[in-house]
């Protein structure tokens, strides 16, 4: 279904029925990169909440680069919430899906029931895990330049995307990037929160992380390092799990679904009643 979110319009798939969680997606994806998480969730009695980020799949993609800034995507979550009358919800997140959730619960923790973080760790242990994770983090920098970005993912049939990112579903990928509006405004969460001076400085200061939080990181990561996701644990204040997944890419939920669906209901099962009004009406109609 589409919802109107802060004058765009996302596509939102809803499973299911329960206690919400809400799975964000990172870059190229969209929501159905969840496809195996969301039957599992869904049986074990939640309500799955599964949007396309603006600029991805069925939801608007702004032009201005300011329509993606970090404040936005948090509010573009906060307003699924709303949209929906829920007052809050587990949030997981993938890739920049899981940068957004981090920022989510920093700055609304009374809207975050937990937050599951899979391979990006909460924004200020990535931006201090060193020289190591800088240079897996090269194509950041390559991604600013407006048309060589582009250029360079879709010459010859999309080869360097193909090659380097190792995504392990990417025909569906490259269906959609092969329209250019669709692989620009895919671009616009690195250009828009990313550009060239914070990959050098740090940015503003988030609150601490108060609810409870997951890390869950893969050991075939190309893209990221172990410490830009277990240095999380000092910028949390709530209850911190940190999980490692052996033999699986950038990608863990499709490389290794069944071990990161047990991690979910397990971690979503410890801290179901979470916080506030919400989780409170939750288990009072129990």
């Amino acid at each position: 279904m589409d919802i109107n979110v802060n004058d765009i319009t996302l596509y939102v798939r809803d499973t299911g029925s329960g206690v919400p969680v809400v799975l964000l997606h990172g870059w190229p994806d969209t929501g159905d990169l969840w496809q195996r998480q969301v039957p599992a969730l869904s049986e074990a009695g939640y309500r799955v909440i599964t949007p396309d980020l603006r600029g991805f799949g069925r939801s608007s993609k702004p032009a201005d680069l300011a329509a993606y800034a970090a404040p936005v995507m948090v509010g573009d979550v906060l307003g699924v919430l709303d949209a929906l009358d829920l007052g809050s919800a587990h949030l997981v997140g993938h890739d920049w899906g899981a940068a957004i959730a981090w920022m989510t619960a920093a700055l609304a923790p009374d809207r975050v029931t937990s937050i599951t973080a899979l391979s990006v760790g909460h924004p200020a242990a990535f931006g201090s895990a060193g020289l190591r994770q800088r240079e897996k983090s090269w194509y950041m920098l390559l991604f600013q330049f407006a048309g060589v970005a582009e250029r360079w993912l879709s010459d010859d049939g999309f080869r360097n995307l193909r090659e380097w990112s190792a995504h392990p579903d990417i025909e569906p990928v490259v269906e959609r990037l092969a329209d250019p509006a669709a692989l620009t405004a895919s671009l616009a969460l690195y250009r828009a929160i990313l550009p060239p001076e914070s990959l050098v400085e740090a940015g503003v200061p988030l609150p601490p992380v108060t609810v409870p939080a997951m890390g869950v990181w893969s050991s075939g990561d190309g893209a990221l390092i172990e410490e830009g996701m277990t240095g999380s644990a000092e910028h949390v204040t709530g209850p911190w799990r940190y999980e490692r997944v052996e033999d699986a890419g950038h990608w863990l939920q499709v490389d290794a679904p069944d071990r990161v669906n047990e991690l979910l209901l397990d971690f979503l099962g410890q801290h179901a009643q979470g916080r506030g009004t919400f989780a409170q009406s939750v288990s009072e109609a129990r």
